[in-house]
């Protein structure tokens, strides 16, 4: 382990390691891949749905990762920051791999509803592997919108700047993809409930 800092992706990046990196030193940049390689992977996953796809995106983010590290204010935790780079990069990713992005289709009619607090109330309750199953199983443009407001907890103003969509566009495709998610909760607690029941 590099002088200790090949902390586990949890954990805070030492600012010595981030430094050492800016210097361009490669066996700092090889242990801070490491520290960092479980959280990022991750999220590249739950926007990807292909394992080779995620490894791809997540070196691509991972060099503006270290190419933006001068812009980084140490001042606040690293996890964040760089989660917000590899979305940025999941996302332009998307806009830019056309055959791709041509499955996704965004409606633009919006109803309001208040029927959801029963998903949001479970989801939280799922293990994280199942519910990345679930989120996988969604349309493109609904898994984008789902993972952007309920995992990464951003806005619908903000979601709808990112994917160029509206506000009303963004809503919906968060409420679709929490009745889709629901309907999936339900195929497998019926089931549990019956073999409890018997």
């Amino acid at each position: 382990m590099y002088g200790g800092y090949g902390e586990p992706a949890y954990m805070d990046i030492q600012q010595k390691l981030i430094e050492l990196c800016i210097k361009g030193e490669r066996r700092a940049e090889y242990e801070l891949f490491k520290a960092t390689y479980s959280y990022l992977i991750s999220i590249c996953l739950r926007y990807t749905r292909n394992e080779e796809k995620a490894k791809e995106i997540l070196n691509i983010g991972f060099y503006k990762i270290l190419t933006n590290l001068k812009k980084y204010n140490p001042e606040i935790p690293f996890k964040p920051w760089a989660r917000r780079v590899m979305i940025n990069t999941l996302i332009n990713e998307y806009k830019k791999e056309k055959i791709h992005y041509q499955n996704v289709h965004y409606v633009d009619d919006y109803i309001e509803t208040e029927k959801h607090s029963e998903i949001n109330e479970a989801l939280p309750r799922l293990d994280a592997d199942r519910l990345y199953q679930f989120i996988a199983q969604l349309p493109p443009a609904s898994q984008q919108v789902f993972n952007l407001y309920f995992i990464d907890g951003y806005k619908h103003r903000e979601i709808a700047e990112m994917l160029n969509i509206s506000e009303g566009t963004s809503k919906w495709h968060l409420n679709w993809a929490r009745e889709k998610l629901k309907e999936m909760l339900n195929e497998i607690v019926v089931p549990i409930q019956s073999a409890v029941n018997e």
